[in-house]
């Protein structure tokens, strides 16, 4: 356990009792940097004393195992909660396939039902302080043939975080993204930029017009990692 990130780090954040029970983390795209930010969360939250448990309720691309179909994100973000649901609980909708989840759970004869996820919701997030959700994919991905992931965040409740991926075209992914929030009535905490590519051009200069466009509030900056170091990405997210 780093001291430093415990003593000093923590005494700056601004969480406390009174602020919402979890988050809903989403992003620009797939690939941005979801489920460091979701680990990243979770790490601050633990370390500031608070229980936490989570949710990844649909994700694609999972492998076989003996237990069943797995999912490396979800695998992680249960072994780095204080409070673990049964895996079926946190990903109750898990496909093979690493395609559109609407169009994996067609062709497996599934329907994706948001009153289902949020049943189990429901019954995890009662038994922690907070609770992480990771959405799957981008803001408004299609989960069946009339709702995408913004309505499973509506349903939830939850603010929601907005990893952007910083790389060319983020600008128009991230301002559209938001105006989508807004349009929806979606409490949104904040947005984070995640470092994709340490070549890209004038990112400082990206992240500096989306702290001047965006009408929510900017929680941090996560350099390009080449190995996951989650007590980095916790010290970069400012609650």
């Amino acid at each position: 356990m780093k001291q430093w990130f415990n003593k000093q780090w923590l005494n700056k954040t601004m969480i406390n009792k009174t602020m919402a029970k979890g988050y809903f983390i989403t992003g620009t795209d797939t690939d941005v940097g979801k489920t460091w930010v979701s680990l990243g969360l979770l790490t601050l939250l633990n370390n500031a004393g608070y229980s936490t448990t989570v949710m990844k309720p649909v994700s694609a691309g999972c492998k076989q195992t003996p237990e069943g179909l797995r999912n490396d994100d979800a695998i992680e973000l249960i072994k780095h909660a204080t409070v673990k649901p049964a895996y079926g609980s946190v990903n109750p909708y898990a496909f093979e396939a690493a395609i559109a989840p609407h169009i994996a759970a067609q062709n497996e004869g599934t329907d994706i039902n948001i009153a289902t996820i949020t049943k189990l919701f429901d019954d995890i997030s009662q038994k922690a302080d907070f609770t992480i959700v990771e959405g799957a994919g981008g803001w408004k991905v299609p989960i069946n043939a009339t709702q995408t992931m913004a309505d499973m965040a509506k349903a939830f409740e939850l603010p929601v975080i907005l990893v952007v991926g910083m790389k060319l075209g983020c600008l128009n992914h991230a301002i559209l993204t938001v105006d989508s929030m807004l349009n929806k009535e979606i409490e949104i905490a904040g947005w984070v930029a995640n470092s994709l590519n340490p070549y890209f051009e004038e990112q400082l200069a990206n992240t500096d017009t989306l702290k001047s466009l965006l009408p929510t509030p900017f929680l941090g900056s996560i350099p390009y990692l080449k190995t996951k170091d989650l007590y980095l990405v916790a010290e970069r997210l400012n609650l």
